[in-house]
């Protein structure tokens, strides 16, 4: 018993490779040679391979079971040394998803998929922004990054990565290069709106010295701020404290607004802002403007151009980035007919 013991011990030592590669060699000989000892209980080698699988798992139905001498010294060897081996082997397994979910959970691991969006600085706004994304899109794929100790959310399609994000190591396990789109979250533990945007703009330069053509938007906590990150060429920018009070005091000139803000920035019901893709039958905006509105959509923007109205008869650019307010049904309608055409 000493001398199993001490094999065992070194068993669980081997590399995993070696290790599987072995017992799925041990399980194949021994079905192959329990068939060839003793066909007459075994008659094919599904039959020798259910047993041998009973017997190494310890399930052991008894619907079969050698009697002959060599068949019996083969069930011998696995008692000794197949269960132990497939015991190892399912240890492995186990300790293996169970690290799995361990280094998911600390933030130590490195995404290789593409095309998903990567969140840097975990908040509410955050938090919301995760929300908002998975009721646009529920296949969508996003990346965590943040200092902190465990994920602070995670499933199927959602991943962390723990780790300072204005270092380029941390960018590259989060494969920035590839991702859709990155968003820049304000440090809200941070007071000082100065030194807060010193850390976005440190992010930011870091993001375009790895991924220069990934789109990313930033958070800026005052205007006067942009002109740096101009510079470090960052797509766009979300003024959090001009954004609030202006809402703030449109909604105390006139009762209601901030309702309207509300149902154009959130996915929750009734009619939405959606970007809809040129069709090759409009030459003018108001071609655009016609065909939506008989589809039940209303076209308000090319872009952050909210003149439509006073350009219905301009030609239409092929690069237009048209916005309508409807229904999501309505969206899904439009964009069926739109890849049709």
């Amino acid at each position: 018993m000493y001398i199993v013991k001490k094999l065992m011990r070194k068993v669980v030592k081997i590399q995993n490779s070696i290790l599987f590669i072995t017992s799925f060699l041990l399980i194949l000989l021994s079905s192959f040679l329990i068939v060839e000892v003793e066909r007459e209980t075994f008659p094919n080698y599904f039959d020798g391979f259910w047993w041998v699988m009973t017997t190494v798992t310890t399930v052991g139905y008894g619907d079969y079971s050698p009697i002959s001498f060599a068949g019996r010294m083969i069930a011998l060897f696995l008692y000794i040394f197949g269960i132990g081996i497939i015991g190892v082997v399912i240890g492995k397994v186990v300790d293996g998803l169970s690290s799995f979910r361990k280094r998911r959970e600390e933030g130590d691991i490195v995404y290789n998929d593409k095309m998903h969006y990567v969140i840097i600085g975990w908040s509410q706004k955050a938090k919301f922004a995760i929300k908002e994304m998975q009721e646009t899109n529920k296949k969508i794929e996003i990346v965590i990054i943040d200092v902190l100790s465990k994920a602070p959310v995670l499933d199927e399609r959602i991943h962390y990565i723990q780790g300072n994000a204005s270092e380029v190591t941390t960018l590259r396990k989060a494969n920035i290069e590839h991702a859709k789109a990155v968003l820049v979250f304000a440090d809200d533990k941070i007071q000082d709106d100065q030194l807060t945007d010193g850390k976005t703009l440190l992010i930011a330069s870091a993001i375009e010295s790895v991924a220069p053509n990934v789109h990313t938007i930033v958070e800026v906590m005052e205007e006067s701020h942009i002109k740096n990150f101009e510079y470090m060429k960052v797509d766009e920018f979300i003024v959090s404290n001009e954004t609030i009070s202006t809402m703030f005091v449109r909604s105390a000139f006139r009762k209601g607004i901030s309702g309207f803000y509300r149902q154009l920035l959130r996915r929750a019901h009734g009619d939405d802002l959606f970007h809809i893709p040129n069709r090759k039958a409009w030459k003018t905006y108001r071609d655009a403007f016609n065909d939506l509105l008989n589809e039940g959509a209303t076209l308000v923007a090319d872009g952050n151009n909210l003149s439509i109205n006073r350009m219905l008869d301009q030609p239409l650019p092929n690069n237009s980035e048209l916005y309508v307010i409807c229904d999501k049904q309505t969206y899904q309608t439009i964009i069926a007919d739109s890849n049709q055409s």
